[in-house]
């Protein structure tokens, strides 16, 4: 019998560059406040949030994408013709198909022959994309990849909502993953609870609009159950972030930076306060000043850090992606040395 050929295993990945595009709106507290019938205080409270980043009407998530893919390449010094898979993780592209990620590749010159494809998997979707990327590299699929976690959740905000609206950002990040002689990018922790889908959702469906009759249907807005997300979120996180950091075979004390989903800094604390991490390690609080950007967030943070010099190349990262689904991932991965632009949309 005739066997059939396939890819040959290629070794190892890393990530190579990191690259932001955080929204040119500054929004503070205080321009929400009375909508929400509420008050900068309430929201600090809450959710540890004092601004928050928005693009303009013009500005789209594709620009926000765009821009943190080119910055990610200029970081990585890697040409876009030599990327062979584009993955944009979102839950904000407006339209069912095309998707996303082959209109991003071809504005950012990949070429043809490059797979291109979207990942929804709410603010996990970032680190999802880490997962299938390390996955092509290693078993020889590809060589480059462009990981882009890029949302305009402004787009979805009503803005007399008190569960979600008064948290989220819009931006984008972005890496490039190539190939590595040595494991720099341990194996993803991944899963999802359905049984909980309604906690973060959006307010009507497609449907709700094709059958709506002579009954105005209002845009869709996000919703989310605080509380229940809350209490996934803190039991969760510390029992998948123990087996990531026990599949890559190091030990909580080896870590350097904790980059978790930006969702709020009341999450982010109770989480990192679970993991028995190092008490020097460096935690991402991008949050407090971006917002949640849900699949932005986690590379937008790492671009944040290495920016800054509050972390640098090398150090090793346990990042944490955990939403809507709800669904959640994480992998402990070696920090790339490069940082590309400067964390600003245009």
């Amino acid at each position: 019998m005739t066997r059939l050929r396939t890819t040959t295993p290629s070794g190892y990945s890393r990530i190579l560059g990191v690259g932001g595009a955080r929204g040119s709106l500054v929004v503070t507290n205080d321009e929400l406040a009375e909508p929400l019938r509420s008050s900068d205080e309430w929201i600090r409270r809450r959710t540890g949030i004092v601004t928050r980043r928005r693009a303009p009407r013009d500005v789209l998530v594709q620009d926000l994408a765009e821009q943190a893919g080119a910055a990610a390449l200029e970081a990585a010094a890697v040409d876009p013709d030599d990327i062979d898979a584009v993955i944009v993780a979102t839950t904000s592209w407006l339209q069912p198909t095309p998707g996303m990620a082959p209109v991003v590749a071809a504005r950012l010159g990949a070429s043809p022959s490059a797979a291109a494809y979207d990942v929804n998997a709410g603010c996990a979707g970032f680190c999802y994309g880490i997962g299938q990327a390390d996955a092509m590299i290693r078993t020889g699929l590809a060589r480059h990849v462009l990981v882009i976690g890029a949302e305009k959740l402004s787009d979805f905000s009503d803005p007399t909502d008190r569960t979600i609206s008064f948290i989220i950002g819009d931006g984008g990040g972005a890496v490039v993953l190539g190939p590595s002689d040595v494991p720099r990018i341990g194996p993803t922790v991944w899963g999802s609870d359905g049984t909980h889908a309604d906690a973060i959702t959006v307010t009507h469906s497609w449907l709700d609009y094709k059958y709506a009759g002579d009954e105005p249907v209002e845009w869709p807005t996000a919703r989310q159950e605080g509380p229940s997300v809350f209490r996934w979120a803190t039991s969760v996180v510390p029992q998948f972030a123990a087996q990531a950091i026990e599949a890559a075979g190091v030990r909580p004390e080896d870590i350097d930076v904790f980059i978790p989903h930006q969702a709020n800094l009341r999450i982010i604390e109770s989480v990192t306060a679970a993991l028995g991490l190092r008490d020097d390690v460096v935690i991402a609080r991008d949050v407090i000043d971006t917002g949640n950007t849900s699949a932005a967030s986690v590379p937008l943070a790492m671009e944040r850090l290495l920016r800054e010099g509050a972390a640098r190349g090398g150090q090793l990262a346990l990042q944490f992606g955990f939403g809507a689904g709800l669904c959640y991932a994480a992998q402990v991965v070696e920090l790339p040395e490069s940082v590309g632009g400067d964390g600003e949309s245009r």
